[in-house]
């Protein structure tokens, strides 16, 4: 993990990717897991799904579907299985030709979250699925017990939809006699999700479907590999790719001396953050579009000219940018003197609110806490990963059992265990942009969708931009990158008007 301070949390894998590579470490972070993945007791993967049927009100338009809820095995070149993945998977049925549940006409989008090591549950019961864990509507946690509710915002009216859960991840196991190991990198979790979406696709009789990936935080690394993978390994070219909360290139996030890279692209995230919480001076709290803007131009501007210079930035320049700093994030100019101008996302969020005795989110700087030590350096939890665990957890275990009819006694793995991950690299950064340009320079219809939080500290939009904007792309394949911002976090979808937006743009995105 980047010397960041973050929480451990299955959104992201913010883990070093150099010599470092998948150290976990951040000061007063959760312990990984230890559960074992041997799978004597897994569901047997040619076991028959179980189907169940339901409507949901989208859009103010009753939807039937079918929930398919069930395993489906990783295969060796023998035929024999190496593991079974979980999923479930939502089709509608009242645009079906015919009662024909195979149509072919209809998108499929496929969905993952990160991690590496987390469940799709968060995309699922979050923001696509035809129900969803009730939060709060500002994205704050609800007073337990938990609880489920229709979905109006689900995406299902416009595209049927698979949420996988990688292996180790969920109800996803490797075979008796296998090492999960094997499934804990960068080839060997596309080499399984690729052979996943290549089989789903075959047994249900969707290849002249249109097809989509949408993957969050890790997610996004992984979706740009099995982009290059699927149409290398079965020729199965995709019609687009949603990008949510993602990294494509780990030194836009990784803040290690020598790399500065990341400080200038989390700036707009600070002042977003600052703006929220009405710490900016009043010009820029009167209007967020200006503050970000400014932010924007600073940050490429002067910010990253002192940060180049290191050492040999004068006084006179220092001070001044000190002085900007301040101004577009709200911390003191003690605070930014004592980081030497790099502010890394534990010591904002720390400070920002520091007086009110407050810590801010990681994943939504917008939700805030109570630390318990006020004088440490960093915070010692992260508020936004706090709010969303519990009634996550409790609305994928009563789901899956009560509602979807699939019982196992296994515990459904939230995040697993899946450390360290193998990304493939030695001294130098895990960077997947070229990957996606190959795919996108051959294929000239894939389009991208960029979707991201402005209050989102793990993995800013600009992170995003900065690596979209350096990869060797054709000028014409640019015009086939869309963005959207949203006023939340890296989980925009727990804000429920970030979610109807959502919902909005995903869905103009997915027509042809």
């Amino acid at each position: 993990m980047p010397p960041m301070k973050k929480t451990l949390f299955p959104l992201l894998a913010a883990f070093a990717v150099s010599a470092r590579a998948a150290e976990p470490a951040a000061t007063n972070a959760p312990a990984a897991p230890t559960n074992s993945f041997a799978a004597a007791k897994i569901p047997d993967a040619a076991k028959e799904p179980v189907r169940v049927t339901n409507t949901v009100t989208i859009a103010g338009q009753r939807v039937a579907y079918v929930a398919e809820t069930g395993m489906l095995p990783i295969l060796k070149n023998d035929g024999a299985t190496r593991a079974s993945v979980f999923y479930v998977a939502y089709t509608r049925t009242d645009k079906a030709e015919n009662g024909n549940l195979k149509s072919e006409k209809r998108p499929v989008t496929f969905c993952f979250n990160g991690g590496p090591g987390s469940a799709s549950v968060w995309l699922h019961l979050g923001a696509l699925g035809p129900r969803r864990a009730k939060m709060n509507e500002d994205g704050s946690q609800p007073a337990p017990p938990f609880a489920l509710v229709d979905n109006e915002y689900s995406i299902l009216d416009s595209s049927d939809l698979v949420f996988i859960d990688p292996v180790a991840t969920g109800f996803s196991r490797a075979a008796k006699d296998e090492k999960a190991e094997q499934f804990f990198g960068v080839d060997g979790d596309l080499d399984s999700v690729g052979e996943f979406i290549r089989l789903w696709t075959t047994r249900h009789e969707r290849w002249l479907a249109p097809k989509f990936l949408l993957g969050e935080s890790y997610g996004v690394f992984r979706a740009a590999g099995l982009a290059e993978h699927l149409r290398g390994r079965y020729g199965l070219y995709l019609n687009g790719l949603i990008l949510v909360s993602g990294v494509l290139d780990f030194a836009t996030i990784y803040n290690v001396p020598g790399n500065d890279l990341p400080y200038p692209l989390l700036l707009p995230a600070y002042t977003a953050a600052a703006h929220f919480h009405k710490k900016l001076p009043p010009d820029l709290q009167a209007d967020l579009s200006k503050a970000l803007a400014e932010a924007r131009e600073f940050a490429n501007g002067e910010f990253l000219s002192a940060l180049h210079a290191g050492a040999a930035v004068t006084p006179d320049e220092k001070q001044k940018v000190v002085v900007e700093l301040s101004r577009l994030t709200g911390l003191t100019s003690e605070v930014i003197k004592d980081n030497n101008l790099r502010i890394d996302e534990g010591t904002f969020r720390k400070q920002l609110l520091h007086n009110e005795g407050l810590i801010l989110g990681a994943y939504d700087a917008r939700l805030t806490g109570r630390d318990g030590d006020a004088a440490a350096q960093g915070p010692g939890f992260d508020p936004s990963s706090a709010a969303v665990t519990g009634p996550f957890s409790a609305a994928m275990n009563s789901y899956a059992r009560s509602e979807l009819k699939f019982e196992d006694d296994l515990p459904y793995e939230l995040i697993a265990g899946v450390q360290p991950w193998n990304y493939g690299v030695r001294n130098g950064y895990a960077n997947a942009s070229e990957r996606l340009a190959s795919v996108m320079n051959q294929e000239p219809y894939l389009k991208l969708l960029v979707v991201g939080g402005r209050c989102d500290l793990v993995c800013p939009i600009d992170t995003m931009r900065q690596s979209l904007e350096h990869m060797g792309l054709a000028a014409e394949q640019r015009k086939n990158i869309f963005y959207a911002e949203y006023d939340a976090g890296h989980m925009m979808y727990i804000n429920l008007p970030d979610l109807k937006k959502l919902q909005g743009d995903v869905e103009k995105f997915l027509q042809p």
